[in-house]
């Protein structure tokens, strides 16, 4: 039976997703290393993975990748971690998704349908590439 959560443990959590946003990857990874979930997920589905390749924050989403986290989550808006890299160009960011093995076709945005609807020329090469 659960009850409701500690309020202390929505802070904890909330400062987790803001340093994933905001490319804090010695903190954030200092978390997931001391046993925070690499896959914690908030109340919209997005993880840390999908948030740090959004704010575009390449070298966090390495670090993530690194250490486990699962690039083919799909959040509550059909939206995964590569579609967010490749709809904020990041272009570093989508190569590291892509060296993970992230699929450009997976989710209902998919990356490559969200660089096709905006015309991202130069993401759509990335993924394209990656074939």
């Amino acid at each position: 039976m659960s009850g409701p959560i500690d309020p202390e443990v929505i802070e904890l959590a909330g400062r987790v997703f803001d340093l994933a946003r905001f490319g804090h990857t010695d903190e954030l990874v200092a978390y997931v290393d001391a046993g925070v979930p690499v896959n914690l997920t908030n109340d919209k589905g997005d993880t840390l993975l999908l948030l740090a390749a959004y704010y575009g924050q390449a070298d966090t989403v390495a670090a993530l990748l690194a250490r486990g986290a699962d690039h083919a989550r799909v959040n509550d808006k059909g939206q995964t971690a590569l579609g967010a890299a490749a709809f904020k160009q990041s272009g570093e960011a989508v190569g590291h998704l892509l060296a993970a093995g992230a699929d450009p076709d997976l989710g209902g945005q998919s990356a490559r349908a969200t660089a096709q609807f905006f015309g991202l020329t130069a993401m759509l090469e990335l993924l394209d590439a990656a074939r």
